[in-house]
Parts: C-alpha cells; sequence; structure tokens
C-alpha cells in the first residue's frame, strides 16, 4: 500500500519546508533566507545545507514491513549514508549505499550516491516507527509504502530541540544518523530536532538573527572547535555574544544549552584564540548574564583517545559519539 505524499509530509519532523517535484517529496531544514545566507558563504557550506541532518519519518502502524524508495545526493565531504529504521525504540534494520562491515578506514571511501530502496521487518502488532534519515546526504522520497490494510498515523513528538553546531553537530563521522549525540538528547528529551549545523561552521550571528517558523522547548548551541583558529579572540568573544544574545531576546522562555567544545586530541596546541581552554572560557563568560543559558562543559564527555575518533583527532566515530551522548544526557538530566 503506497502512502501519498499528503500522508508522508506529516510524518516528517525536523524540516521546515516540505515540497513536491520531479515526482519527488523534498525537504529542507534550512528556510529560504538560511540557503541564501549561505550561498554566499561558499559552495561547500550550501551543499551542506541541503543535508538531511536531523530529520526523521516518525508514525505508528500495525504493518509488518516497511518499503522506502529514496534519492540522495551530495550533503556533507562525506558519501557514505545510512536511513536507521527504529521500531519502539529498537533498531529494525538499515537502508545504507554501503555493506556491513564499513571498513576500519571508512572516510575516504567513496559510495554512490543516488537512488536507494529496500523492505525492513518491523514485526507484529502497533508499533511506533522511527526512520532517522542521514546526516551526510540530501534526501528526497519517491515512495513509502505499508502492508496492504494496514493503518498509519503521524508520531511527532510534542517537544522541539533546535540544534546550531558544526560539523560534529551535523553528524560527522557517525555511521548511523541514529548515533549522532543529537539524535541522542532528542531522544532523551522527547524532541523532535531541527538542525542547523553545517561542518567547518564557526559563530555566525547573522544565522541566528534569521528566524524559523517554530518555537523551541529547548536550543542547543556547539560552535567554538573551529572558530579556535579561524578567528581572533576578540572577533571570537563579538560573534559569541552576538549569537547568545539574539537567541535568548528571541526566545526568552526557551531554555539554552551553551555546549563547549568536546575534546580533540590536538587540543595543547595554541591558536589564534588561543590556549583551547580559552574558548570555553569566553564562552562562559560572554554568556554570564543571559538568564535563560546554561553552559555545559563538554570537554571531558569523549576521552583523549584517538580510538574515539574517526579522523583519529577531531571527528567521533560510533565510539565517541556514544560517550557524548550518554555524558550529555546526564549533564542535561542534571539541570532539568
Amino acid at each position: 500500500m503506497q502512502l501519498a505524499f499528503e500522508q508522508i509530509r506529516e510524518m516528517i519532523t525536523g524540516a521546515v519546508r516540505i515540497w513536491e517535484e520531479d515526482g519527488l517529496l523534498r525537504m529542507s531544514r534550512f528556510t529560504e533566507e538560511q540557503e541564501n545566507l549561505y550561498k554566499t558563504v561558499s559552495e561547500a557550506f550550501y551543499m551542506k545545507s541541503l543535508a538531511s541532518a536531523g530529520m526523521r519519518l516518525m508514525f505508528r502502524t500495525n504493518s509488518r514491513s516497511l518499503t522506502l524508495k529514496l534519492v540522495t545526493a551530495p550533503g556533507s565531504t562525506r558519501t557514505f549514508v545510512s536511513y536507521d529504521v527504529f521500531v519502539n525504540g529498537a533498531p529494525a534494520g538499515y537502508l545504507s549505499n554501503y555493506t556491513e562491515p564499513m571498513p576500519e578506514d571508512y572516510i575516504p571511501a567513496q559510495y554512490p550516491m543516488g537512488e536507494i530502496s529496500g523492505t525492513v521487518a518491523l514485526g507484529e502488532g502497533e508499533k511506533t516507527v522511527c526512520v532517522y534519515m542521514p546526516w551526510s546526504a540530501s534526501t528526497a522520497i519517491r515512495e513509502m509504502s505499508l502492508e496492504d490494510g494496514a493503518f498509519s498515523a503521524p508520531a511527532k513528538p510534542e517537544k522541539l530541540l533546535l540544534a546550531y553546531g558544526d560539523s560534529i553537530t551535523q553528524g560527522y563521522d557517525a555511521p548511523r544518523p541514529s548515533q549522532r549525540y543529537v539524535s541522542q538528547l532528542a531522544d532523551f528529551l522527547g524532541a523532535a530536532e531541527l538542525n542547523k549545523a553545517i561542518g567547518a561552521e564557526i559563530f555566525r550571528p547573522e544565522l541566528a538573527e534569521l528566524s524559523d517558523p517554530v518555537t523551541p522547548d529547548y536550543i542547543s548551541v556547539a560552535y567554538g572547535t573551529n572558530d579556535w583558529g579561524k578567528v581572533d579572540a576578540e572577533t571570537f568573544r563579538k560573534n559569541c555574544r552576538a549569537f547568545y544574545e539574539t537567541l535568548s531576546i528571541r526566545y526568552p522562555q526557551t531554555r539554552i544549552f551553551a555546549l563547549t567544545p568536546i575534546c580533540r586530541v590536538d587540543f595543547r596546541q595554541e591558536r589564534s584564540v588561543g590556549t583551547f581552554d580559552r574558548v570555553e572560557a569566553i564562552i562562559r563568560e560572554t554568556v554570564a548574564d543571559l538568564n535563560n543559558v546554561t553552559v555545559i562543559r563538554c570537554f571531558d564527555f569523549v576521552p583523549e583517545d584517538a580510538n574515539c575518533f574517526s579522523d583519529r583527532y577531531l571527528h567521533p566515530n560510533a565510539q565517541g559519539f556514544a560517550h557524548y551522548g550518554e555524558n550529555l544526557c546526564a549533564a542535561v538530566a542534571r539541570i532539568l
């Protein structure tokens, strides 16, 4: 039983725009104004804005199977793609453009973009299904089908997490989108995720100034690791303040989590902002008077162990994200 695009549209979370084009259902996590901002930054940043990071299909059904026909296109500097299908919070299957197991050195490998399709068994009875879409590529839906005669209904969370950040928040380098730390945080909060992260990004006040058609219950902001070597300390302080102040004023009733950078293996170096711990210090000083902003120190959330990073120093792998997500959720639980 093939679902109509209007039915599928109601199941999508994490998108601010959804439209039909060329027989496909397309979606974006950025408004047109925000996408246009990234067009002025660079072609690479604009390409990353097209990724389906944080988007999900969320619905209830009694169907024993789910069939998806999807089209992917570049949305990052990585080419591996996975759609993670979960049933009642547990993994049921994956649709990927790679075969298991992934090679140990999976980052430079090249995987095909384009059509991805397959059927995943969902089991008996009524259940809640969640399909985590890839952070590494854009997604368009060609077809979604359930067992003939099955019912389906959207199962969107009532709460919303708005997540800003750089490559680690976008998802680099989680093999599966469900492994990302923001996916884990959203699940912990019982919230949908609206992801605004762009790989290699820094605090960009212009992005915070461009509003979204939502009022989030929570906001997480995780910049700083790129700012450390891209701007000087005074520029960093100015951009950081402008970003948080804009969000604090626009969303006065929203709890904002200021996530300081996680450990990176080269943190003992000194760069344009100064020492790496100076990044956290400036963030703390800058937001101290903003009552709805809570700083969470994330440096110790991922061990200083090259085995926790896909590139041996910066981007978490599955192991690194497991540490990050578990420790961040525990920290948020203490705050809430």
